[in-house]
């Protein structure tokens, strides 16, 4: 939850720094950036790796925290609301970005939802649509967050969504903090979860079973199911059949960017020729979500 949650700000944070460029505003970007790179550096002290990080496994994670992960969360908790408070001094009133944004690419709350639109988007049009309260997973339920919504629609109120729910993240992350203790982070069932590579050495049984997971995989039962999670541009959704075999009978993933990229044509209807770069950036897609 603590990652997902930074990965939520730091996606956000792309869409500000992005999103202002487009209108000629260049310092935000850089400023942005500077605390996405702290939120990168996390990341990359608990897996390696700065994104696409592999941490959640089938059973549990990767491996346990680092030394010194909670310490830097909490830095970076403490210095953080002073940078929004900064991001908000530079462009809340700036009669630039009021006028870009102001009443601008309006999609209402009906063609939100005849589209499908989900996420920040969905809410900055009345709809207080947020998987991890509508749908809870991960423990969400026992989390205390606000939805932030608006009822405008327009490319500002899609802006200041994403802006208040950095603010929601952060509180989620420091009662993630709060509940974090010493345990397991895996499932000892030897089915689902590779065994300690410490027990290698000493149980030909652990042998086997990791010989199994890795080259045939596990069987669940036959059936379907569809879950929803909360990304950061929308519902990011898998559909999954089996048919008791170790391969999935059929795969479906439901993106977001596909779908709110779609709602780019109803919001530049009526509009100027140069509003339109600022309705793509407002929906924040990106085209690797779209092409899956």
């Amino acid at each position: 939850m603590i990652l997902t949650e930074l990965n939520r700000i730091a996606s956000h944070l792309v869409f500000f720094g992005t999103g202002l460029l487009d209108m000629g505003a260049l310092t935000p970007f850089f400023y942005t950036m500077r605390e996405r790179e702290a939120i990168l550096d996390l990341f990359e002290q608990v897996c390696g790796v700065r994104m696409n990080y592999g941490y959640f496994r089938v059973g549990g994670l990767y491996r346990d925290l680092p030394e010194g992960f909670e310490a830097g969360v909490r830095t970076f908790l403490a210095g953080f609301p002073k940078m929004l408070a900064q991001y908000s001094a530079l462009f809340e009133n700036n009669p630039i970005f009021v006028g870009r944004t102001d009443g601008v690419g309006v999609i209402s709350r009906e063609q939100a939802l005849d589209y499908g639109l989900t996420g920040s988007s969905l809410r900055a049009s009345g709809v207080g649509l947020d998987f991890r309260k509508a749908q809870p997973y991960s423990g969400y339920e026992d989390y205390d967050f606000g939805v932030p919504v608006y009822t405008e629609g327009d490319v500002r109120a899609r802006f200041w969504v994403r802006f208040d729910e950095m603010y929601e993240s952060l509180k989620i992350v420091e009662q993630a903090l709060e509940k974090l203790e010493p345990g397991p982070i895996q499932d000892p069932d030897r089915r689902i979860s590779l065994p300690p590579r410490s027990e290698l050495e000493t149980s030909m049984e652990a042998v086997i079973f990791h010989f199994k997971l890795v080259t045939e995989g596990f069987h669940p039962p036959r059936g379907e199911v569809y879950v929803p999670t909360e990304s950061a541009r929308g519902e990011l959704g898998y559909y999954l059949v089996s048919d008791g075999g170790s391969m999935p009978y059929r795969v479906k993933v439901r993106v977001p960017s596909l779908i709110n990229l779609q709602l780019l044509e109803p919001a530049c209807v009526g509009g100027l020729f140069a509003d339109m770069v600022m309705n793509i950036a407002s929906f924040d897609p990106v085209m690797g979500d779209v092409d899956k």
